[in-house]
């Protein structure tokens, strides 16, 4: 039979001797003999409202017990406040058991059912890579969503995702690459629509753009209307350079090759030490990571191979120029430089520079210069019967490029022209 012990204080329970003890309200303090001593623990009884009858005949009302946490570690005032709300359950004919026990059932559920941003996305391109032109344009849109989202919200549960995440993304790029900010908007709202119809997500997509980010973004096409991000003019390069050079840190490093090779961002932060070639003194960049979907030979000019040499001797994994778990360097790390230095132009720009200055500068033939862009050169009948790719032609220009860079702005002046072409 249970003790009642009204008034009962901390005290009072450590003093408690086997057995069960009242406190009024259906709260008891359970106290049992263990290995180690006296055990304490806090139930709550209660009527089930359920009616059975005993052997002998007599009918009473069933009762069921509800753990409510040992003592000390659940104290007197918490175990009171814990039966409180299940008599208040009780009131309304909620069995305080089966609540508990349903919305474990419920978080178990939620748990399972948990996917993160990653986790979604992968899950879409596997769905939708075979409805897709080309296996590069799956590689693209995971390579775009890698190198932006995954250090912001990546490893986040889809359902957390929200308009300020996804606007931490967006915001740092709208303004100076808008087409791939563009891109990589529509790319998160895909995955979010698939994660929402796998009722991974419910709610508003928050990366939709009408009626939604077009209140929070400018219009991409009054953005490059609005401001142009010019290049920086060819005779300033070795100036830049100088300053550049300066600079520490695996960003700068990067932004010197970039300069150097004149290639795409997202080519040389993607670039992996198998690619580089130090004897033939050449960066292969394989299909799959170049705009055309052809591999691209990079002939590297001595300052391009002294970057090189100097990202092996701080080798940290697969990529040339790493980043953060163990992916290449993001292309918030170069924007992030160009305004500490105060400099207003893109990454994208150098390329300019680069094509302004062989028109200028030089008497290199234009499909040499074209190609060290990797840009397509011609007609298709034209390119049939260009088998090559100028490599030799394009190293002396490349070569001379770097010495450009490295030259003192009163030398620039001098026109540099192609010999044994």
């Amino acid at each position: 039979m249970a003790r009642s012990i009204h008034r009962l204080s901390d005290r009072k329970v450590r003093s408690a001797r086997e057995g069960l003890h009242c406190d009024g309200g259906g709260l008891y303090l359970q106290v049992t003999q263990g290995t180690d001593g006296l055990r304490r623990s806090w139930l709550f009884r209660f009527a089930t409202g359920k009616f059975k009858t005993s052997r002998t005949g007599r009918r009473y009302n069933e009762e069921r017990a509800m753990g409510l946490g040992s003592f000390p570690a659940t104290s007197l005032a918490v175990a009171r406040q814990k039966a409180g709300e299940a008599r208040q359950q009780r009131e309304m004919r909620i069995d305080p058991i089966e609540a508990k026990r349903a919305l474990r059932d419920s978080d178990a559920l939620r748990d399972a059912k948990t996917m993160t941003f990653d986790q979604c996305r992968d899950a879409y391109l596997a769905s939708h890579r075979a409805g897709w032109r080309s296996a590069k344009h799956g590689e693209q849109w995971a390579r775009s969503l890698d190198m932006y989202v995954t250090p912001v919200f990546g490893k986040l549960p889809v359902q957390t995702i929200d308009v300020a995440l996804v606007m931490k993304v967006l915001e740092p790029m709208w303004l100076t690459v808008p087409d791939t900010a563009s891109r990589v908007r529509g790319r998160i709202e895909s995955v979010l629509d698939w994660a929402r119809v796998r009722s991974y997500r419910d709610g508003e997509n928050p990366a939709r753009w009408r009626g939604h980010l077009d209140h929070l973004l400018p219009n991409r096409a009054k953005v490059r209307a609005a401001r142009h991000y010019a290049a920086l003019p060819y005779a300033e390069i070795a100036t830049f350079m100088a300053e550049l050079r300066t600079r520490p840190g695996i960003a700068a490093h990067a932004l010197e090759f970039i300069i150097l090779t004149a290639a795409r961002s997202g080519e040389v932060f993607g670039a992996r030490w198998d690619e580089i070639d130090l004897a033939a003194k050449v960066w292969t960049v394989p299909a799959n990571r170049m705009k055309g979907g052809r591999e691209h030979r990079v002939p590297l000019a001595p300052a391009a191979l002294r970057v090189i040499d100097h990202q092996e001797h701080v080798r940290e994994n697969d990529f040339v120029f790493p980043g953060a778990r163990r992916h290449g360097l993001s292309p918030m790390a170069i924007v992030k430089l160009l305004r500490r230095m105060g400099r207003d132009f893109t990454v994208h720009g150098f390329r300019s520079t680069f094509r302004d200055w062989a028109a200028e500068r030089t008497h290199f033939p234009s499909e040499v210069v074209e190609m060290a862009l990797a840009h397509a050169v011609g007609s298709k009948v034209e390119a049939a019967y260009r088998r090559g790719d100028l490599f030799e032609k394009r190293r002396r220009l490349m070569d001379a490029w770097a010495e450009f860079c490295a030259t003192a702005p009163a030398e620039t002046g001098k026109v540099i022209s192609l010999r044994g072409g």
